[in-house]
């Protein structure tokens, strides 16, 4: 079994690998794409795959690939992802939706189009109907695309349907448009092109206890080999402890003023008092307030510290308490930082 935040993935519903028995024997619906973030656009076409393998008695299907081709084609250059591995594991398999998560490496990224359809739409997925978005390409080269697939498909017995594009407020969803509006902080753009706000989970680590001795203490989740597409201070609320999402102010980046290099998460919850260590969160992202900086002492960052913490506050409809005056003091400390 797999661990997912919040719930158990049954082993049977991910394969890795290209070759092997068929994932379908009585036939699938399915889609096919890196599905970067399962935006709102990648959800109709899962969607539609659910529906139509329903009406047929099928077996509903997604083909994806980790790495994204993007970062393996990138040689080493970090690629913003809009959703961990886990996290988009978790959204291609709900609910019961099989998924097909392909190593793309130098053998697959080789792969004529042709064995691709051979090998793995009909001879692994037993392909009755795929379903995928316009622009959707494939095989060595990027020699695939829909009229390839559609030939093969008169031969071999499949059909192939392309989705409309997908729009929200008026502007066309997709993975590059929601890297753009993060890029600049337009959280609620980003948002409504996602379907939801834009997230950042992990466990809670433990750290040096800096945080603490400042007066805020800090939630910290390492990104690992992920490259977040946001960086700096940011109003922000935590799912994962109770019934409702917790607000505060984070940090992302690497700390100069510490002299750190590891890209670290850190949120500071407000008036929360307990034990995260360990824990899996998700924090939301709602709002930025200014890039990371690095301070000439501890003491001017604590100042400023101070004021993204009442400008938060501000944001998410907080009462303003100000920590200079005496009127709040935060709660023992709930993690090091």
């Amino acid at each position: 079994m797999l661990r997912r935040s919040g719930y158990t993935l049954s082993m049977s519903l991910l394969f890795r690998d290209a070759a092997g028995p068929s994932l379908a024997p009585g036939g699938s619906v399915l889609c096919v794409g890196a599905f970067d973030g399962v935006h709102l656009g990648h959800r109709a076409l899962l969607a539609r795959v659910r529906v139509r393998a329903a009406e047929l008695g099928m077996t509903p299907l997604a083909i994806s690939f980790e790495p994204i081709p993007r970062e393996f084609f990138g040689r080493g250059a970090p690629v913003p992802r809009l959703a961990s591995v886990r996290e988009k594991i978790g959204l291609l398999t709900e609910p019961d939706m099989r998924l097909l998560l392909l190593r793309f490496d130098a053998v697959l990224a080789a792969m004529p189009a042709e064995a691709f359809i051979e090998d793995v739409l009909v001879d692994r997925a037993d392909a009755r109907e795929i379903w995928i978005g316009a622009d959707f390409r494939f095989g060595h080269s990027r020699r695939g695309d829909v009229a390839m697939l559609r030939a093969f498909g008169e031969r071999r017995g499949f059909s192939v349907s392309v989705l409309p594009d997908i729009e929200a407020g008026g502007e066309r969803v997709s993975s590059s448009a929601i890297r753009k509006h993060l890029a600049i902080g337009e959280f609620d753009a980003a948002a409504r092109l996602l379907g939801r706000r834009f997230a950042i989970g992990g466990h809670v680590v433990r750290g040096q206890q800096l945080g603490r001795k400042l007066g805020y203490p800090t939630a910290n989740i390492r990104l690992g080999r992920r490259t977040s597409p946001v960086s700096g201070i940011f109003a922000v609320r935590v799912q994962g402890i109770g019934a409702l999402p917790l607000p505060g102010v984070a940090s992302l980046g690497v700390r100069p003023t510490v002299n750190g290099t590891e890209p670290l998460l850190e949120a500071h919850l407000f008036d929360f008092d307990g034990d995260l260590y360990g824990r899996r969160l998700e924090v939301e992202f709602v709002q930025k307030l200014r890039e990371e900086e690095k301070f000439s002492d501890l003491d001017t960052m604590v100042r400023q510290i101070d004021r993204d913490a009442a400008e938060a506050r501000a944001i998410l409809g907080l009462h303003n308490k100000n920590r200079l005056s005496g009127e709040h003091r935060d709660p023992a400390p709930f993690t090091e930082a």
